[in-house]
């Protein structure tokens, strides 16, 4: 395979809690709107301003696990008491049609890809400094104390786990164009890569 004829890639895109994933992440849309973009389904209750199929596929807590149990999930977790989970199904047939597909998880749930399709390529999204992420935590407002205090030391455990990712992007602080940038030439290098990564669902 010559690097003339690249390969979708299967995209997971993982980092910690408040390190602007998706501000970024919405950067890269609108400079890639090809790419598919896989969403999340949930059954955490909509808020104001969310559509289903736009924002998250809401499900109550029986068709979600209706979906687990039928093998339809690419991977799945609880978060303070909410199930999340990425269909498998859109994803595949992104791939399939030649598109890059793009999915945005945890860490937990970047772990679970992994494992199901080992070509997948996994961007860990961190920032500058465990000091900074924890600035930007508690400068959003919207935890109590005590959860902002979980969320920090969740992400000093996510941290020491992007060890295990295929790269790495910085989002320094008002550097969101830079990171969103670098996620894209990540991306590219990727494609273009010989023996090409073919992830298989």
């Amino acid at each position: 395979m010559s690097a003339a004829e690249p390969h979708p890639l299967l995209v997971v895109v993982s980092g910690p809690s408040g390190v602007g994933k998706d501000a970024m992440l919405a950067r890269v849309r609108e400079l890639r709107p090809e790419v598919f973009w896989a969403i999340t389904a949930t059954t955490r209750a909509m808020r104001p301003g969310e559509e289903h199929g736009v924002h998250h596929l809401f499900h109550t807590r029986e068709e979600f696990l209706g979906l687990l149990e039928r093998g339809e999930l690419l991977e799945h977790a609880e978060v303070y008491g909410n199930l999340y989970g990425v269909p498998k199904a859109p994803v595949r047939e992104a791939l399939v049609e030649g598109r890059d597909a793009i999915v945005r998880t945890d860490v937990q749930g970047a772990a679970s890809i992994r494992a199901l399709a080992p070509e997948a390529l996994l961007i860990f999204v961190a920032p500058p400094s465990l000091e900074e992420l924890e600035r930007r935590l508690r400068s959003r407002d919207t935890e109590s104390a005590e959860e902002t205090a979980l969320r920090v030391e969740t992400s000093r455990q996510e941290m020491r786990d992007a060890a295990w990712f295929d790269a790495v992007v910085v989002n320094e602080t008002g550097g969101l164009e830079d990171a969103a940038q670098e996620v894209m030439a990540v991306i590219e290098r990727e494609r273009q890569r010989v023996p090409p990564r073919i992830a298989r669902l």
